[in-house]
């Protein structure tokens, strides 16, 4: 256990964040902070729908990349002593545990709880991590990398548009879609940017499934009240069915309405509207002349006279230099000897029927109602991994997670899709790296690259029931004996003060967002 020492009469600056305390906490410190991610429901129902956006057949959610690091170079860590415990070890049990013996199998289950978390990172880039549904009072508790949750790269400023999608596989969300609703963490990460506490437990909205439904009629005034998806449909209808809609006291309603239309049609300068006797009807029609600028060559190139296409007049404006500049018309632009901004704008002669016509239109207003269908809790769908803390070290773990990026040689190993396991005994000593403030990390022998990062560290792993115990989260990733592949991945060691901010996230309520 350590703490970041701050010189005498300084000050802590915290980025937005919130700090208390727990009772029962050694340190006087604060151990946890947290941050809101999507405020209330409205703003939850505007992450889901950003990362199910379709632009063609591709969603958001399959366009994203894995969360990689910004250099290639790859990370030594050196080993350092042993890590002691900060108090008793500690467990909580996972979600629906069965109370029976777990059959011996030789293929390893994978978790339900397991899937992908999806972000904005600071770049505004589609990003995701691994992550797992853990226990929680209200069973809407995620366990990730606190890195796939804050962006160290921003000031620690929680990452947007924050989901978990637990099972995910090409853009498909079988058990829904999870929108963030609080992120906790420790405040030395939020704050000092500590990978020795590179963890998160984040509150998630019940899930939801978009799309289906089922479409339905209604007024203007449920219409504009509706806040799902909705649209109109414009009918034309007759002058007779027009006066069947308006109200009892003879006025437009707000779906059925008159609209004049006006049309021109091109005509000589001598047309005139004829009655049924082939003579000029009166009071009818006739040709009206109508401006059609051109340019200053068409209007040179036009005859003389009166007539459809000819010559009518020629007009000079004088502009500012600004008006000059920006225009884009078909006028002739010119600067006199004593500086004048000039437009000469040309004119022919051009004929036309003029007339004006009303139609009429009736609205119908539809909504779809179920398009946002709320599937429920978390934990209630996949389940929840146990929790533990202040376990001894050289412990058999399942670690899981979606590994994607290529090894620092370039060998791409894994593609990202689909989950992969390693297991192992964790190391007896702990890990340190200096740029990332690490100095108590715990590793294991792993092949797995980038992609995973976030994935839980399961001790106890029952391949029968698929739950067991999160005891870490993959951090960093290590290169050891330098032959540009990953061998080792690491993990904070979950201790008292990871218990007092689990505790904290486990307990907090967040709902649905559909309403």
């Amino acid at each position: 256990m350590k703490r970041i020492l701050l010189p005498a009469g300084g000050a802590v600056l915290a980025t937005g964040l919130l700090a208390a305390g727990l009772a029962g906490t050694a340190n006087a410190v604060p151990d946890w902070a947290y941050d809101t991610m999507a405020k209330d429901a409205p703003s939850a129902v505007d992450v889901a729908e950003f990362w199910l956006a379709a632009n063609g057949a591709t969603n958001n959610l399959a366009k994203a990349t894995p969360y990689t690091w910004e250099t290639k170079a790859t990370p030594t860590l050196n080993a350092g002593g042993g890590y002691t415990p900060d108090g008793k070890p500690g467990v909580v049990a996972p979600t629906g545990e069965e109370k029976k013996t777990a059959a011996k199998v030789k293929n390893i289950n994978l978790p339900k709880s397991i899937g992908k978390v999806f972000f904005v990172d600071d770049k505004n880039q589609l990003k995701w991590c691994s992550a797992t549904s853990i226990q929680g009072k209200y069973r809407n508790l995620v366990s990730t990398a606190a890195h796939c949750v804050y962006d160290d790269k921003a000031d620690a400023s929680v990452a947007d548009n924050w989901v978990f999608v637990p099972g995910y596989y090409q853009g498909k969300t079988p058990w829904g879609i999870y929108v963030g609703k609080t992120a906790y963490t420790h405040y030395d990460f939020a704050n000092y940017e500590d990978y020795d506490r590179d963890y998160a437990f984040v509150t998630v909205y019940n899930g939801v499934q978009i799309g289906g439904g089922e479409g339905k009629v209604v007024t203007k005034d449920e219409y504009d009240k509706f806040t799902g998806p909705k649209g109109v449909k414009t009918t034309e209808i007759t002058a007779a069915q027009y006066q069947e809609c308006k109200d009892f006291n003879g006025k437009e309603t707000s779906d059925c309405y008159a609209k004049e239309e006006s049309s021109q049609e091109l005509v000589g300068p001598d047309w005139v509207e004829l009655g049924e006797d082939g003579k000029p009807k009166p009071g009818g029609l006739k040709a009206v002349k109508v401006q059609d600028e051109v340019t200053k060559a068409q209007y040179e190139a036009a005859p003389s006279g009166n007539g459809q296409g000819y010559k009518d007049y020629i007009a000079t404006e004088h502009v500012t230099k600004a008006v000059y500049d920006a225009y884009t018309g078909p006028g002739y632009r010119k600067i006199d000897g004593v500086g004048n901004y000039t437009i000469t704008h040309y004119y022919l002669e051009k004929w036309v029927k003029a007339t004006k016509t009303t139609k009429y239109f009736k609205d119908t207003f539809a909504i779809v109602e179920g398009f946002i269908k709320d599937v429920g809790k978390l934990g209630d769908n996949v389940g929840g991994q146990g929790f533990t803390w202040n376990q001894k070290p050289e412990q058999t773990v399942f670690v899981f997670g979606y590994p994607a990026d290529a090894h620092p040689d370039g060998n791409k190993a894994y593609t990202g899709v689909t989950p992969k396991w390693t297991y192992g005994k964790t190391t007896g000593k702990t890990y340190v790296q200096a740029s990332t403030k690490v100095e108590e990390h715990i590793g294991l022998k792993s092949s797995f690259t980038p992609g995973a990062d976030g994935g839980p560290w399961l001790a106890k792993y029952s391949n029968a029931k698929r739950l067991g115990y999160v005891n870490g989260v993959t951090s960093l990733f290590g290169d050891q004996d330098k032959n540009g592949r990953y061998d080792l991945i690491t993990t904070p060691y979950f201790d008292g003060e990871t218990a007092a901010i689990y505790t904290k996230a486990s307990a907090v309520w967040s709902g649905s967002i559909v309403k």
